[in-house]
């Protein structure tokens, strides 16, 4: 089955439940309908790396910082005896 297919009896199973709504009902569902296409077109948008360079904020240093995930490693790895 083709997609097109798929997305015309999704919507053919859509309506056959909704229509028995009342006028006032159906007016809302389209109501909401709309206000949730618009809200998602800003969510589309992707985020890239460059926006957040500089957002880690923090009052040490860059090699304080490096110096305390240096400190913070720990090794557990077992070499087995061959």
């Amino acid at each position: 089955m083709k997609t097109a297919d798929l997305n015309t009896n999704l919507i053919d199973s859509y309506f056959t439940l909704l229509k028995s709504l009342s006028p006032n009902n159906k007016l809302e569902l389209i109501a909401r309908l709309s206000k949730s296409m618009k809200t998602t077109k800003k969510k589309e948008k992707e985020i890239s790396l460059e926006k957040l360079y500089g957002s880690w904020v923090s009052d040490q240093t860059a090699d304080e910082l490096v110096a305390e995930l240096k400190a913070a490693r720990s090794f557990t790895r077992k070499r087995e005896e061959l």
